[in-house]
């Protein structure tokens, strides 16, 4: 089953809502993670994860924004945070929930197209380009490639079944085998020339 293109304004509205519990999520998220995480080879990644908190609180206005304009009311509660002392799970809580977030924006950016709601979808567009910057931050500090963002409820995952894309990935322990420390790339050396 294909996701749904064709949704009214009041879908439209519900959909946003819990995009916005997501930001919301990344908000808590990246704040607790970049105060936790303790220790020299984390300071640069605690930085960072500081950065992002910011970057995603602009996200959450921005979708709240397009709530109001819809005719909504923006919501107020987050999705759930997970907690966890261990420094590498925190990186891939924050690395799944960037993935799940893309494959939902690349999902609303094709039901507002279809809505002809044009200058949500390039509000979505330019918050996509940044939670892509964050998996590719979040991959680099755990010393692997960017995964393929998760696929949302609605389409079929790889098996054919109805329901979100399961990685085979695990979460390591304290250390990633023959990887070192995790580590960010600094904004500089992030952009792309």
């Amino acid at each position: 089953m294909k996701t749904e293109l064709n949704i009214t304004r009041e879908e439209m509205i519900r959909l946003l809502n819990e995009d916005l519990a997501g930001e919301y999520q990344a908000i808590i998220a990246y704040t607790v993670y970049s105060q936790v995480l303790k220790g020299a080879a984390y300071t640069d990644i605690a930085r960072e994860l500081e950065a992002h908190a910011g970057e995603e609180l602009a996200h959450a206005i921005k979708i709240a924004k397009q709530i109001d304009y819809l005719g909504g009311m923006p919501g107020t509660v987050p999705k759930p945070v997970k907690t966890t002392t261990n420094p590498v799970e925190m990186l891939w809580a924050d690395l799944e929930n960037e993935r799940e977030t893309v494959g939902r924006y690349r999902e609303r950016i094709r039901q507002a197209e279809a809505m002809g709601e044009f200058a949500l979808s390039e509000t979505l567009r330019t918050i996509i380009a940044q939670e892509q910057d964050h998996e590719i931050d979040l991959s680099a500090a755990l010393g692997i490639d960017v995964p393929l963002p998760k696929k949302p409820a609605a389409e079929p995952s790889r098996n054919g079944t109805k329901g979100p894309h399961v990685s085979a990935r695990t979460i390591p322990s304290k250390k990633l085998p023959g990887r070192g420390q995790p580590r960010l790339r600094t904004r500089a050396k992030s952009r792309r020339a």
